[in-house]
């Protein structure tokens, strides 16, 4: 024997069907009334209601914020010296074979912080000839949009190798060109894989000093017949100890600094 459910759903479909009038009704009572009281509504259900006039120009400026906004962190990361800074330094943490001192925290924050501090006088030309004058209403944004990617562009092409932008000019297929007037599709891209090229270079030049280490001490390990100690015990100690009598830090900021230098 099948005994029906204790809660059948028809109930609750007769309920549906008995507020629906009465929520028809109450919409009705509310627009009779502010048609008593001298207003107008207009309710558009249907296509009538597509043919009302949208303002596609703010549309578009609210869309091209929104994606400025989301693309903000690769333009911080790509299109200044933050990359070079935080590889050079990760750099620097595996050469010392620590896998978790300094943490990606600290790395990051101080790449930002020496990102600011190098950027500065980019910034600064920005201010002064694009910004500014936008602000006084003096000239457009179209026009304080070209006169801010100056600045950037000159300092992108300062240290970025001749043989990149012509890689990227030349699959752009664009012809001979003043380097003030090349667009950034070609200075950006060349920028990027110029100053990876320069990270690992100087990420390969602090390594040196600690393979050599890891190199003595594993030799005068197995010299001593103690080839079962691990030479990370010994050298990891010695590593810390040459690095923080060289005053490493300063050294390597110093170089990251002056590696900028125009």
């Amino acid at each position: 024997m099948i005994h029906a459910p204790a809660h059948s759903p028809v109930p609750a479909r007769k309920s549906w069907r008995w507020w629906l009038p009465l929520i028809l009704a109450l919409i009705c009572g509310a627009t009779q009334a502010r048609a008593d009281a001298g207003g107008t509504i207009n309710l558009n259900f249907g296509p009538n209601g597509l043919s009302q006039p949208v303002d596609v120009d703010s549309a578009i400026k609210v869309l091209a914020v929104m994606t400025l906004l989301t693309l903000a962190p690769s333009i911080i990361l790509l299109m200044t010296c933050f990359t070079r800074i935080v590889i050079v330094l990760s750099f620097v943490r595996s050469a010392l074979s620590l896998q978790g001192a300094p943490s990606n925290q600290i790395i990051v924050g101080l790449s930002l912080f020496l990102t600011f501090f190098i950027m500065a006088p980019v910034w600064e030309n920005i201010d002064r000839d694009a910004l500014e004058p936008y602000r006084a209403k003096q000239i457009t944004s179209a026009e304080a949009l070209e006169r801010a990617s100056g600045p950037i562009r000159t300092f992108m092409l300062h240290q970025t190798r001749p043989k990149d932008v012509e890689l990227f000019a030349g699959l752009a297929k664009l012809g001979p060109m003043p380097a003030d007037q090349l667009p950034l599709k070609v200075v950006i891209p060349g920028f990027i894989i110029s100053e990876l090229r320069t990270a690992f270079q100087m990420g390969f030049l602090l390594f040196l000093p600690f393979i050599l280490i890891d190199l003595v001490v594993a030799t005068v390990l197995m010299s001593m017949g103690m080839m079962m100690m691990p030479p990370m015990t010994i050298s990891l100690p010695l590593k810390i100890l040459l690095f923080v009598l060289v005053d490493g830090w300063h050294l390597i900021v110093s170089s990251i600094v002056q590696s900028f230098a125009t």
